[in-house]
């Protein structure tokens, strides 16, 4: 959330006081200007048990109140439980320092007791809407400036401000000062954010959004939160990048701590891979295993279907095999869900509780941007004698489809030039026309993600303009460096100077600039010829006394960064990971070819997992030509302006430019070789054009045209 920002937001939890929640909400609307409402949040941990507060107002204005709503119609005094809320909320506060000055707490913590059901109204209790509004009229907070402290303790922000805490860094204007004071001003979670967290349905939950965004983290949130508010269920959270399964654990291990003053129990949380095998748990494993079906390792699936489509079929089978799976989890959130089949989210449906499909499943609308994008829920999920199983409502306060549009990762110029580069919008070819690689099909996704149009109009054959909103890109991401510092491309006549430019980089990173190791992140486009492309650089780095790593190789895939060693991966390791600092390495590989979107995949994916400044490198022209694109979306300002394509452009796009297997990458080469022969023979006139039957010249002049 960005500072200075004026709006009440409401976020509704788990609660069995619904009701009488929204009528204090409807006092509380005509009351408070400013500040965060929630409902069933947060959950204490106390000696007691957990207690679980009904209603909280966090406000410039009135500080903190909580409201213990009464149900029963049996008046009692209620001091007592209120004291003890008093006390159990004072000592969470009390852990953070920000909100203490000597041994005060700066935060007003005020406690009112809502009774609607009871005669008569006391100094602690209130019996009426009227008595309510005066109580919260008459409660004023004298240290304001502690607000945003205050929301990041609520959100528990600080536990992630703590893992990446700065106390090292001497020089303000160092590439160090400058993240720390990019971490300070993202000070607590936005209302999409705190909605994804906190809103819950007992059904399937989409949250879309940007790399950037938030969403592992958003999920790692929820985690603890279902975690604390549901006694006995048991959570699964899963993913495809193996990377992510260390940063899951310390998440929710911290997250849990925090709400409960207790260790995860982990026989209720599984982080879990979407594979999985006999040595390491997993969805599909697990789902094949409980159901008594066959289970593929991904050697014996490549094998039989094929590595591009391996996980999709395998979990095709596995999902088809049976009729009614054996109920695995009672809670699944599944992140990275682009890079999953949708076969793999049925299974997940349906391997849940009858009555209760609780799935919960991100994903970033832009991570696969050759246009295999996840299907509607109502297409992924099935139907029922003719109705669809799932639609994702967002009606009586709760939602079910949340796009977090915000992204808090990449600066505007990032971002911008990844989407330019990905997409294809300065790419020339054929002359001086433009030719997209690829785009969204439905338009309104632009807004969705935080483009507003400039200039020009969202529709077929229309030229247009499109930039990013301050709202969706903060300026503080991107005010600290100068352009020509945040971005950089750069071509070099061979790999011995590209690794030594980079070697070099990075020593002055780690001894000027004040960066850690776990800051850097090295990404190569390919697994195939990373080991010798990455070669010289770590020899240089060595010999500057700079460890470095290849993730998954000379390390665990599931441990992606090391405190003393510099993180090299190929790209699809790298997913799901962000650094400071990122060195794209041979990105001349992702300018042109066969398999362009995926390419350009590559580069779009590879720029957004810095939260700081990109270094993208490579040899010869084909690096230039991507250096060509680059000053085109700088000097457009960091704006998209292209002319939007009609839909015949858009099926040709798909048609040229989707993932092709091996085998039609070897069809393409001989036939590429067939024609080189033909028109070779039409030059040398062994072939003349009347040779040629006149309904095949005419076919392929309807072709190529």
């Amino acid at each position: 959330m960005r500072k200075g920002e004026k709006v009440l937001n409401i976020i509704r939890g788990v609660s069995s006081k619904i009701e009488v929640a929204e009528n204090v909400i409807k006092i509380l609307k005509q009351v408070v200007e400013e500040g965060y409402v929630y409902i069933g949040y947060p959950v204490l941990g106390s000696f007691e048990g957990k207690l679980k507060v009904d209603v909280m107002l966090v406000s410039r204005a009135h500080g903190l109140v909580i409201f213990d709503i009464e149900m029963g119609n049996q008046e009692y005094n209620k001091e007592e439980e209120q004291d003890i809320l008093y006390n159990n909320m004072e000592s969470r506060l009390k852990r953070y320092h920000s909100l203490v000055e000597r041994r005060k707490l700066k935060v007003d913590i005020n406690i009112i007791t809502f009774a609607p059901r009871w005669k008569e109204a006391s100094e602690f209790v209130c019996t009426n809407d009227q008595q309510l509004r005066q109580c919260i009229e008459n409660i004023s907070w004298e240290s304001p400036e502690y607000y945003y402290k205050l929301l990041e303790s609520i959100q528990l922000i600080s536990q992630i401000k703590k893992r990446g805490g700065r106390t090292y860094v001497q020089r303000e204007d160092s590439k160090g000062g400058k993240l720390r004071k990019i971490e300070d001003q993202i000070s607590c979670l936005d209302k999409s954010q705190s909605s994804a967290v906190i809103e819950t349905v007992e059904d399937v939950q989409r949250i879309r959004g940007l790399a950037g965004s938030g969403k592992t983290i958003v999920l790692a949130l929820k985690v603890a939160y279902l975690y604390t508010v549901y006694d006995n269920k048991v959570i699964a959270v899963t993913f495809n990048s193996r990377s992510l399964k260390q940063q899951f654990k310390e998440l929710v291990t911290n997250f849990v701590i925090e709400n409960t003053n207790e260790e995860p129990d982990w026989s209720r949380i599984k982080i879990i891979h979407a594979w999985g095998s006999s040595y390491s748990e997993g969805i599909y494993y697990d789902f094949c295993k409980k159901n008594n079906l066959k289970y593929y390792d991904y050697n014996e699936a490549a094998q039989k279907f094929g590595r591009n489509n391996a996980f999709h079929a395998v979990c095709k089978e596995a999902f088809c095999s049976v009729e009614d799976p054996v109920k695995l989890y009672d809670v699944i959130l599944v992140d990275e869900a682009q890079d999953l089949s949708d076969y793999f989210l049925q299974m997940c449906y349906k391997s849940l509780p009858k009555d209760k499909k609780m799935l919960i499943y991100a994903y970033d609308e832009l991570q696969s941007l050759d246009g295999n994008n996840l299907e509607s829920p109502e297409v992924i999920f099935g139907e029922t004698n003719g109705r669809p199983n799932v639609v994702l409502d967002n009606v009586d306060g709760k939602y079910q489809d949340l796009v977090l549009s915000k992204c808090y990762r990449n600066s505007k110029p990032i971002l911008t030039t990844a989407h330019a580069l990905g997409f294809g919008i300065y790419r020339k070819e054929c002359g001086d026309e433009t030719k997209l690689v690829q785009l969204f099909e439905d338009v309104r996704l632009w807004e969705d993600i935080g483009y507003k149009v400039e200039e020009g109009v969202l529709s077929a054959d229309q030229d247009v303009v499109l930039t990013r909103t301050e709202e969706s890109s903060p300026k503080f991401l991107e005010e600290h460096s100068d352009i020509d510092d945040l971005i950089i491309f750069k071509k070099f006549s061979d790999v011995k100077q590209e690794s030594q430019w980079i070697a070099d980089d990075i020593v002055k990173n780690i001894k000027e600039d004040e960066l850690r190791y776990k800051d850097i992140m090295i990404i190569h486009p390919r697994p195939l010829g990373m080991k010798e492309y990455v070669s010289d650089i770590r020899i240089l780095l060595l010999n500057k006394g700079i460890k470095s790593h290849i993730v998954g190789l000379n390390t665990s895939p599931d441990n992606f960064f090391q405190d003393d060693s510099i993180a090299i991966s190929q790209i699809y390791r790298a997913k799901g990971n962000e650094a400071a600092m990122v060195y794209l390495v041979n990105a001349d590989l992702c300018f042109d070819g066969i398999n362009l979107a995926s390419k350009r995949n590559i580069i779009f994916t590879a720029m957004t997992r810095s939260k700081g400044w990109v270094r993208v490198t490579g040899v010869g022209e084909k690096m230039k030509g991507l250096i060509e694109e680059y000053e085109k979306v700088k000097n457009a300002g960091f704006k998209l302006s292209f002319k939007y394509p009609n839909e015949n452009e858009l099926k040709k796009m798909r048609i040229i430019h989707r993932d092709k297997t091996r085998s039609e990458i070897q069809s393409i080469s001989d036939s590429n070789a067939n024609i080189g022969e033909f028109l070779k023979k039409l030059e040398n006139e062994e072939i003349r054009l009347e040779d040629i039957d006149p309904a095949i010249l005419q076919a392929l002049r309807e072709v190529i045209k």
